[in-house]
């Protein structure tokens, strides 16, 4: 692409700024946004690893030889989204580790953006998946369906809703 701001693009003439608002060359944006998306990775990794880790351990409780069908392929289906999630967390360091070196930076960037997007939608669903086993062995009730629904809603509006709402006001600013 051509234009200021993007990757592969010439620099400026003297006394230009780029188009992007910051006085920064496109390499050293994708340096900016690979150091951002490391900070996003390493939140959420930790998250994902005490859930996942908790969830491995579930198996070997006396209480999981007491659990049901239906609670079971619960467990195993959050097991495998926990596991789902770790790898597309833990994506973006072995592509930034395999490709690193090649001059690839900013198509770094970008691949490692998108893993960790769908990382954070498979959260979503590893989330909503031990919430409603738990909730379904704590409660035992009508109510687990609708208590699950209110966090799921609560967290797909502070995760996607909010940043949404706010990249539809505030791009129109521009």
């Amino acid at each position: 692409m051509s234009s200021h701001g993007t990757p592969g693009a010439d620099p400026p003439e003297a006394g230009e700024p780029w188009r992007d608002g910051r006085n920064e060359s496109p390499m050293q944006r994708a340096d900016r946004r690979w150091s951002e998306l490391l900070q996003e990775v390493r939140v959420t990794q930790t998250g994902v690893q005490i859930l996942f880790g908790f969830l491995l351990t579930v198996a070997f409780t006396p209480r999981f030889a007491t659990l049901g069908a239906t609670d079971r392929v619960i467990y195993v289906v959050t097991v495998v989204l926990g596991a789902a999630t770790t790898g597309a967390l833990v994506g973006p360091v072995a592509f930034h580790r395999i490709v690193s070196g090649h001059r690839l930076k900013a198509q770094t960037v970008t691949w490692a953006a998108r893993l960790t997007m769908l990382g954070v939608v498979l959260l979503l669903a590893t989330v909503t998946s031990a919430l409603l086993l738990i909730l379904r062995i704590a409660l035992h009730n009508a109510a687990v369906p609708w208590v699950v629904a209110g966090v799921v809603a609560w967290l797909v509006l502070c995760w996607f809703g909010l940043p949404g709402w706010a990249l539809h006001r505030y791009e129109r600013r521009k």
